[in-house]
C-alpha cells in the first residue's frame, strides 16, 4: 500500500489571499510520484493529494509486470495460449501503444523485455551480451505479435515468449491520469512528477507566468542545458546519462533500439514538451533513436524538443 508522506505545508503570501504550498509523494510502479499543490484550504489539497495517490495505486495493481494478479501480467501469462480479454482501459492503452510503434517505425517497442534483460539493465547498470543473445532476444520480441481484437476486446499473441513491458508508457499515463483527478477536485495549480524525468503542470504557481523547469546538460550533471515556463503542458527527458556502461571503448545506454538490438548511439538526451505526459514520455525514445533529422520532420507542431546530439561541433537545441 502506498503511504502519503507530507512534505512540507506552509503559508505563502500572494496577492490578497494566504495560499498554501502542499508538497507530498508516494511509491508506485517502480517509481516515486511526487506533487506540489497550491490552494486556500489545506483540507482539499491534503484530500485531492491523497485521491491522486490512489490513481497511482490503482494503476499499479492495473499494469505492474511484477504482480502476478495484475490485468498487464495476465495477459502476459497467458495470450500466447488463448485470447485474453481486458478491460477497456487497458485495451485503449495498448492500442495506442501499437500506434506508437507504428509511427515511430518500430522504434517504440513495448515487447523489448527480452532485449533489456541480456543488456543487463533489469537488475544493475548493464554488460555487454553473450554471443548469440541479441539474435535470440530479437526472435523473442515484436509488436506486430500482439493481436487485438476491438469486438470482444481480448489481446492475443502470435508467439510464445512475447512479453509486454509497461515500463515505457507506465509513468506518462500515470501522471496524466493523477491530473484528471486533481481537476476533478478542484486543483487549479500543480505540478505532478513521475520519476522525476516526466512531469505535468497545472496552471501556474502563484504570481508566477508558469512552472520554471531546468533541464540537465548531459556532458555534466552539475549544468543545467536550458529551462522551459511550462503552463498546463507536460515535459519527459530520455538521456543516456541515466544508466550506461562503458565497454570496447564505447558508452552503452539503456535506450534500446528494439529494431537492430542495440542501444542507441548518436544522441546524449531529448526533452518534449506536449500537452500529454503519455506523449512526451513515449516520443522521447523514438526521437532519441531516431535522430534530429527524423524528430523535426515528424513531430507533431503543438510539440517542442530539445534536441542534444553527441558531436562536439552541435550545440543542444530546440528544434524548429
Amino acid at each position: 500500500m502506498l503511504v502519503l508522506i507530507i512534505l512540507q505545508v506552509f503559508a505563502l503570501r500572494a496577492s490578497a489571499a494566504d495560499v498554501l504550498r502542499l508538497e507530498a509523494n508516494a511509491d508506485a510502479m517502480g517509481s516515486t510520484y511526487s506533487l506540489v499543490l497550491y490552494g486556500e484550504d489545506r483540507n482539499k489539497l491534503e484530500a485531492a493529494a491523497e485521491s491522486a495517490f490512489d490513481e497511482a495505486r490503482r494503476l499499479d495493481l492495473l499494469l505492474s509486470n511484477y504482480k502476478p494478479a495484475s490485468e498487464w501480467s495476465r495477459v502476459n501469462s497467458q495470450a500466447a495460449d488463448r485470447p485474453v480479454a481486458v478491460s477497456p482501459e487497458l485495451f485503449d492503452l495498448l492500442s495506442t501503444c501499437l500506434d506508437y510503434s507504428r509511427r515511430s517505425e518500430g522504434a517504440f517497442d513495448i515487447t523489448v523485455g527480452p532485449l533489456m534483460k541480456v543488456w543487463g539493465f533489469y537488475k544493475d547498470s548493464g554488460h555487454l551480451p553473450k554471443p548469440g543473445d541479441v539474435e535470440k532476444a530479437l526472435g523473442q520480441i515484436g509488436y506486430r505479435n500482439i493481436v487485438l481484437n476491438p469486438v470482444d476486446h481480448t489481446v492475443s499473441f502470435k508467439k510464445p515468449g512475447l512479453n509486454m513491458d509497461p515500463g515505457g508508457v507506465g509513468k506518462g499515463y500515470a501522471v496524466d491520469r493523477m491530473v484528471a483527478v486533481l481537476r476533478k477536485e478542484g486543483i487549479q495549480s500543480a505540478l505532478v512528477s513521475g520519476g522525476g524525468s516526466s512531469i505535468y503542470c497545472i496552471g501556474t504557481p502563484p504570481d508566477e507566468p508558469g512552472w520554471t523547469i531546468e533541464i540537465k546538460d548531459p556532458r555534466d550533471e552539475f549544468k543545467r542545458a536550458t529551462e522551459v515556463i511550462l503552463k498546463d503542458e507536460s515535459l519527459s527527458t530520455s538521456g543516456s546519462y541515466e544508466k550506461f556502461f562503458v565497454a570496447e571503448g564505447k558508452t552503452w545506454s539503456h535506450i534500446m533500439d528494439p529494431r537492430t538490438g542495440y542501444p542507441s548511439q548518436g544522441t546524449l538526451s531529448v526533452s518534449i514538451v506536449s500537452p500529454l505526459t503519455l506523449d512526451s514520455e513515449v516520443w522521447a525514445k523514438p526521437y532519441f533513436i531516431l535522430g534530429r533529422q527524423w524528430t523535426a520532420a515528424h513531430k507533431p507542431r503543438e510539440f517542442r524538443v530539445f534536441y542534444c546530439e553527441d558531436k562536439v561541433d552541435q550545440p543542444c537545441a530546440w528544434l524548429q
